[in-house]
């Protein structure tokens, strides 16, 4: 079994804490391989043979090539920057009692109970008035600043047997005594080599320090925050830097704010993609026709990571079709359409699995839970084309630390190759 791939993706992720962090870090590969950066506010020149990028709120990405020759379509590969974690609410220090505490939210669905009671920092982006302008800066302590305590068994004896968290009580870290000087914004500022009162804005969010692992004891699994959905940001990135077609503009999509509902400038329910395909199209003197004959030739493949059988709670699962770790990717169905997959790109999935030897399952949901949803469908609302719903097998999905298995992070990146590849 190949580790160093794997060990690969992890140090990305703990590179990467905040959706910020995993574009900037998308850019510098794309960098790297010679991609040019494009920006929505200016006119663009875009030409057979290139290869460019385009950045949206900083959060989100679209990455595209261009045939030498005329193409039939678009193959296009999405995932998402975001994770659930807390977020750091605007003036976010409270002392009392003799703490200071930070005042934070939900961001997304998250578990809660993971994040006691282990070493947590701050990262994400804040904006300097820098004269008449405004920048934004990218910031990471990289430093254990806090934690969240739990409340003493001795203080509840009935905590074993569960327990209902407020957020606004249960989950405030802990970042200092009330007599320390230094603040949370302070420490913010020094990290971005700032003066404190220059800060304008800031999105910052709680990430947990843990590094990623390969565990078990034949090192089949891998550990970390992140998995969903980082894991197929990154298995992605690979397949669409590896590949090439000379008939299809490959498209690499990472969208921000899935785990809340996508609805933002920046998510895949906005017109992100939509607008970039167009200007595609118009920028290489295509009429409108052929925008609409190489929209019905496009395919998507929405990548998102999949619930794997849990062991202890097989009864939430369905009773025949329950993903397994290291038993390859997974394609996601779902009749309420959660999931986009369809007989129609069930039958493509399939075919390039087949024919490239890479082993796939399926999920479906026990008919009596709901389960949850994804960006595909989002998407397709303004970019209807026929798209499958995959992702790799995960254990602890939405919890601070998550677990899949090994083998299957290759079995995607020779997925989406294969993907792109195909004619």
């Amino acid at each position: 079994m190949n580790s160093k791939y794997a060990k690969d993706i992890l140090k990305l992720i703990d590179k990467s804490p905040t959706a910020y962090h995993v574009i900037e870090n998308i850019k510098g590969i794309l960098d790297a391989a010679d991609f040019t950066g494009l920006k929505e506010s200016e006119i663009w020149k875009i030409e057979e043979g290139g290869q460019y990028y385009v950045t949206r709120n900083d959060s989100s990405i679209i990455a595209f090539t261009i045939p030498k020759a005329d193409y039939k379509g678009f193959k296009i590969v999405a995932s998402h920057s975001d994770s659930p974690c807390p977020k750091l609410k605007e003036n976010p220090e409270m002392r009392k009692n003799g703490y200071v505490r930070l005042n934070v939210e939900k961001y997304g669905g998250m578990l809660l109970a993971p994040w006691f009671d282990r070493p947590l920092s701050v990262a994400g982006r804040i904006l300097v008035r820098d004269g008449k302008e405004i920048r934004s800066i990218l910031v990471n302590l990289d430093k254990d600043v806090a934690i969240i305590p739990s409340l003493a068994i001795h203080m509840n004896r009935e905590a074993n047997k569960g327990y209902s968290y407020s957020f606004q009580k249960d989950m405030l870290p802990i970042v200092c005594t009330s007599g320390e000087d230094k603040t949370i914004i302070s420490l913010i500022a020094d990290e971005a080599g700032v003066e404190e009162d220059s800060i304008i804005g800031k999105d910052l969010f709680m990430y947990i320090r843990d590094k990623g692992v390969i565990w078990g004891v034949g090192d089949e699994f891998v550990g970390s925050s992140r998995l969903d959905d980082q894991e197929c940001v990154w298995t992605s990135l690979s397949g669409f830097t590896e590949s090439e077609n000379a008939e299809y503009v490959k498209m690499l999509c990472v969208f921000d704010n899935e785990e809340v509902g996508s609805r933002t400038k920046q998510g895949a329910d906005s017109d992100f993609l939509e607008n970039l395909i167009s200007r595609i199209n118009d920028n290489l003197g295509r009429s409108r026709e052929e925008y609409y004959t190489a929209y019905a030739n496009s395919f998507m493949i929405s990548a998102d990571n999949a619930h794997a059988l849990h062991p202890a709670h097989t009864d939430k699962y369905d009773p025949v079709q329950s993903p397994k770790m290291n038993e390859g990717i997974v394609l996601k169905f779902s009749a309420r359409q959660s999931y986009t997959t369809d007989a129609i790109s069930s039958a493509y999935v399939r075919r390039i699995c087949e024919d490239d030897n890479i082993p796939y399952q399926i999920f479906v949901n026990h008919s009596d839970e709901p389960g949850g949803s994804t960006l595909g469908n989002l998407s397709n609302s303004h970019v209807s084309v026929n798209t499958a719903d995959i992702g790799l097998a995960q254990l602890a999905m939405h919890s601070a630390f998550e677990t899949a298995g090994i083998k299957d992070i290759e079995a995607m990146r020779k997925f989406i190759k294969a993907f792109y590849k195909e004619v």
